[in-house]
């Protein structure tokens, strides 16, 4: 089992095929983004996207690569939501700055929260409430929804039936048999699918490599009741701002202990908010308090729910990590880390861990208690969903290379060829027709980087300067040149940034690079690039050579 890399371009789509192009998620857990297209029509499936990690500072988001719809997007039928995660919702604000009226499909929960973030955009939507066991005709897409189980309420798998063939994409799910909310996976309309047949299935990979079966949600109450009882200062828990039903046992094991709940970060009060307001999370009366009230209470009758769960270096918790934000934390409190790593920000998180431990807190997570359980199928679920299925071809997606060929491993023990298992890349086309899919080619596909208000503008060249920066620092050179005779007339002056030494170890180079100017401009060079460049290159071994470093070299030549 192999990926494929250096694919060659696609051939035109032939009328009745249903070509599958994925545009994140691959190779990755995060900015989940598929599209359908068949006879010049789009579906797409999630639009999500992927938090950087410390290779790529200054990075606030990573989109999808939106680039292969920028010529399409009149083609586009609808966006499907399958739940309401920022890795399967977070882009759609960077498409619909393109086509604003895309129409958008999901559950209630998930449209109320991709609505929310839309309003920050001043993007007003054009959507449509699905749910379990409703069918859809959008042109030539005819859509089944079925009910999956997640970490968050209202989750939906969607089966979408072509003329080319059919396809089933699970979105994220696991087959929790005892969930909170009572809503299970629904592997009755699994198997009548698998009766109907399913040309491909798309599934998510992410617990691929984990075997047996999920652990259930019910799991987590009596561990954070047992914890709430043994705290004696405050309580901060850190989750995901969407995480409704983790976020509902921490208001549960508040009330049974006498606290009150005190929502911490913008995206945890917006989302809780409406998902109090739709029914999805139960908060009993008076339990609810403010910030800022709570900052007056007693240290033993408070908990912060909070954001920060990852390490986020502006998210509430990094901040408490740092003293630079009003709730402090100090000896006796209790802080629990209910979420799981995603891969990737374990540094970040254990910074975090590191800080919140050096002001005096007590801090759980994962690795020491059961806090947390993960919302998607282990090994012995992904099984019984195969053999329940029995699909013509699998197509595991959200997950890293790991993941996705422990998945196809999982397919093959359960009978299926492994000529039927597709392993994609983020960019790979595959398409499907008469019941087999095939790699067919790959398209262009790169990184969008957000960076503050920027889209896109930041290249992989850039990232490359900052992490320089980050790791070796900056020395600039400083030299002014007679125009007509080339002798260097003021300079030339060497300054460093983020270099242990001191300006004056520079001192033994200065004639060299002096002269290595005049050199070059009196053997003819044409500008001060060159003599720039001329000085960049002395410096650069130099610095090399003795100081044993590599910093970013800015060299600056004018002419007199």
């Amino acid at each position: 089992m192999t990926f494929h890399a250096d694919l060659p371009a696609p051939p035109p789509l032939e009328s009745g095929t249903l070509r599958i192009v994925p545009l994140g998620g691959l190779g990755e857990v995060g900015r989940n983004m598929h599209t359908l297209e068949i006879d010049g029509r789009i579906l797409i499936i999630d639009c999500g996207v992927l938090f950087p990690e410390d290779h790529q500072p200054g990075v606030d988001l990573i989109l999808p690569d939106l680039d292969y719809l920028e010529d399409r997007l009149d083609d586009i039928e609808a966006i499907v939501l399958t739940h309401g995660h920022e890795d399967h919702i977070g882009a759609v604000p960077y498409l619909l700055r393109m086509r604003r009226d895309i129409p958008i499909l999901g559950s209630q929960l998930t449209l109320a929260f991709i609505e929310a973030k839309l309003k920050e955009h001043r993007i007003t939507p054009v959507t449509l409430a699905v749910k379990e066991g409703q069918r859809e005709q959008l042109g030539r897409f005819d859509l089944e929804f079925i009910a999956v189980n997640h970490s968050i309420p209202d989750a939906l798998a969607v089966m979408v039936r072509t003329s080319a063939g059919t396809v089933l994409n699970t979105g994220d799910f696991k087959m929790d048999q005892l969930p909170l909310d009572g809503r299970i996976t629904d592997l009755r309309a699994f198997a009548r699918l698998g009766e109907e047949g399913v040309d491909l299935f798309m599934v998510d990979s992410t617990n691929a490599e984990v075997p047996g079966f999920t652990t259930a949600e019910v799991e987590i109450g009596p561990v954070l009741n047992q914890q709430f009882a043994q705290a004696k200062g405050r309580i901060i828990v850190a989750s995901f701002a969407s995480h409704v039903h983790r976020v509902q046992q921490v208001i549960d094991a508040a009330e049974e202990h006498g606290r009150k709940v005190a929502f911490v970060g913008r995206s945890m009060v917006r989302n809780m908010g409406i998902a109090a307001e739709m029914g999805f999370l139960r908060v009993p009366d008076g339990i609810l308090v403010d910030p800022k009230a709570a900052d007056q209470m007693p240290r033993h009758k408070v908990v912060y729910m909070s954001t920060g769960s990852q390490g986020e270096p502006m998210a509430a918790l990094s901040r408490m990590a740092n003293r630079d934000h009003k709730v402090e934390v100090g000896e006796g409190d209790l802080v629990v880390l209910a979420s799981s790593l995603i891969p990737g920000n374990e540094n970040a998180v254990f910074r975090v861990i590191n800080g919140l431990m050096r002001l005096g807190a007590t801090v759980v997570h994962q690795g020491s208690a059961r806090v947390h359980v993960s919302g998607h199928a282990s090994a012995g679920e992904l099984i019984y969903c195969y053999n329940i299925l029995r699909p013509r071809n699998v197509m595991p997606i959200h997950g890293e290379v790991r993941h996705l060929l422990a998945n196809g491993r999982l397919a093959m023990r359960t009978g299926i060829p492994a000529e039927n298992v597709v392993h994609a890349e983020n960019g790979t086309v595959i398409d499907l027709k008469d019941g087999v899919a095939k790699v067919v080619g790959g398209v262009e596909f790169h990184n969008v980087y957000v960076d503050g208000s920027s889209v896109g503008e930041i290249t992989e060249t850039e990232l490359k300067d900052r992490r320089i920066l980050a790791e070796e620092g900056f020395v600039s050179v400083f030299a002014v040149v007679d125009s007509s005779n080339g002798t260097v007339v003021s300079g030339p002056e060497v300054h460093a940034r983020g270099l242990a030494e001191d300006d004056a170890v520079f001192d033994a180079i200065l004639p060299e690079i002096k002269k290595a100017i005049e050199d070059s401009a009196r053997s003819g060079a044409a500008d001060t690039h060159q003599l720039q460049q001329v000085a960049r290159r002395v410096l650069g071994r130099y610095v090399g050579t003795k100081l044993r470093r590599r910093p970013m070299i800015i060299p600056v030549v004018v002419e007199a």
